[in-house]
């Protein structure tokens, strides 16, 4: 079962990517350019080339489950927004409909059901996951929506929460993100279910079941 990753470049994509080249867990990214191929031919992982505000349906060829999690980034307007985070993940969950995949696993956001509840500057990305879910929902495909909470850089703990009363904070490393999404992955009995992610001190298997 080989998963197209949409937005393979990014920060969560390219530690997921490694790990389930690690993992032997076969794996398509998804990039922009050629510039970007370089990281990933050195480990061995496969590539293709498509464009998120173009053509990208190509992409989707050989795969049979696929990956969202592309992002717009802090340092873009919300334009970008509409287009990567929103129009980006309507059109992915539209094409995996069209091309019969299995499954679509969705990195959402913690709390993106309450977008006014977000601070006024993540407002537009918290209504952009919002409807983005809402859509692959009612898509007719399984899918799987991982909601983590505020993203740092610490190392994998590999142990993880799923409540703030639980977990006593509302943040997870993007490497524990990027760990419970090749769990997910590896794990095709998980159909329609969502789960908050945060650091904590269960085993991913516990979450994720």
């Amino acid at each position: 079962m080989t998963t197209l990753v949409i937005g393979a470049n990014g920060q969560i994509g390219k530690q997921f990517c490694e790990l389930a080249q690690q993992a032997g867990t076969p794996v398509k990214a998804m990039i922009r350019s050629e510039e970007q191929a370089p990281w990933f031919k050195e480990r061995g992982i496969n590539t293709v080339i498509g464009d998120l505000e173009g053509d990208f349906e190509h992409a989707f060829e050989g795969c049979d489950q696929v990956v969202f999690t592309a992002g717009s980034g802090p340092h873009t307007g919300p334009d970008k927004t509409l287009m990567i985070d929103l129009f980006g993940a309507i059109r992915t969950a539209d094409v995996a409909k069209k091309k019969g995949l299995s499954r679509y696993i969705m990195i959402s956001a913690m709390r993106s059901e309450a977008p006014l509840e977000a601070p006024e500057k993540m407002r537009p990305y918290m209504a952009a996951k919002f409807a983005a879910d809402v859509h692959l929902r009612n898509s007719g495909l399984s899918y799987v929506i991982l909601k983590p909470g505020r993203l740092t850089d610490e190392a994998a703990s590999q142990q993880f929460a799923n409540s703030f009363d639980e977990a006593g904070d509302n943040q997870i490393s993007r490497a524990n993100v990027a760990y419970a999404l090749l769990h997910t992955v590896k794990t095709p009995s998980v159909i329609n279910q969502e789960y908050l992610l945060l650091d904590g001190q269960r085993p991913i298997g516990d979450i994720i079941q």
